[in-house]
């Protein structure tokens, strides 16, 4: 298994930079639309849609991300990133207020329609959020994206060597206090390192990556939740070794959306 995971990674890191970086910026939007309708599907089955359902709700969301890929077109690349932000909003407060209470409470949401509009919720942001960072810079999407990625692998082995209080053991039992504790460790010392390359407030990239490594965390605990309710331990099997679409992006999906709107907020404020 862990073989099998390397050998993917070692397929999707290059794949990702070559995306980022070489491919033409008119087909970045498509292809994260591809992904996120496979991440949709995922959802789609996590949620027992029935086989009708699932092509309808995978079909609608095809339908909205061309509609608003033609509204981008035709109104200039501005008109995207301004309308992301209502977008944004709306999914901060989803991450901040609704899934913390979710969590806390262990409140299952059992509606299959509930749960597909949910997956909207969690997909269709991170969808607009990638493509709005790739507008503004290619470097600032790596720079959030390899924040979670630190923060993941750095709960991961913090958890394993120091690990004792656990952090959400009905739900993912694997999650510790310690991993959370040494996330946050390696994502100052990568905050730091950034602040000092490229000149930037420290205080201000302090917070925001801090953010964004523990709403990380929330995403992977509320993707874990549902995974539990529907009896199932990966979304799905697309990459060997991983799991599927959903596995590797549950992090992004709650911080990505946050992190653009907290930047866009700090930069009017200093513009004022």
């Amino acid at each position: 298994m862990l073989k099998t995971r390397i050998l993917t990674s070692l397929v999707l890191i290059p794949g990702f930079f070559a995306a980022l970086f070489i491919l033409p910026d008119i087909y970045w939007p498509i292809l994260i639309l591809g992904i996120s309708l496979i991440a949709l599907y995922e959802w789609g089955m996590m949620a027992k849609l029935s086989t009708l359902a699932l092509i309808g709700y995978v079909f609608i969301s095809l339908v909205l991300g061309g509609a608003i890929l033609y509204l981008a077109n035709t109104y200039g690349n501005h008109w995207l990133v301004y309308r992301s932000l209502d977008m944004f909003v709306i999914a901060s407060v989803f991450w901040v207020l609704v899934v913390p209470f979710l969590l806390f409470k262990g409140i299952h949401v059992k509606n299959p329609w509930m749960l597909a509009l949910i997956g909207w919720l969690v997909v269709l942001p991170l969808w607009m959020a990638l493509v709005s960072l790739k507008m503004v810079s290619p470097w600032l999407l790596l720079g959030l994206t390899a924040t979670v990625w630190i923060a993941d692998s750095a709960a991961y082995f913090s958890g394993k060597q120091f690990g004792k209080h656990k952090l959400a053991p009905s739900i993912s039992p694997g999650k510790t206090w310690e991993g959370v504790l040494g996330a946050l460790v390696a994502v100052s010392l990568y905050g730091m390192l950034v602040s000092f390359y490229f000149a930037l407030p420290l205080v201000p990239t302090l917070l925001i990556l801090w953010i964004v490594a523990v709403l990380s965390v929330m995403g992977d605990l509320f993707e874990s939740m549902m995974k539990r309710q529907a009896n199932i331990k990966d979304s799905g099997n697309i990459l060997p070794g991983h799991g599927g679409i959903l596995d590797r992006i549950d992090g992004l999906t709650s911080s990505l959306p946050v992190a653009v709107l907290l930047i866009f907020i700090y930069s009017i404020s200093q513009a004022v």
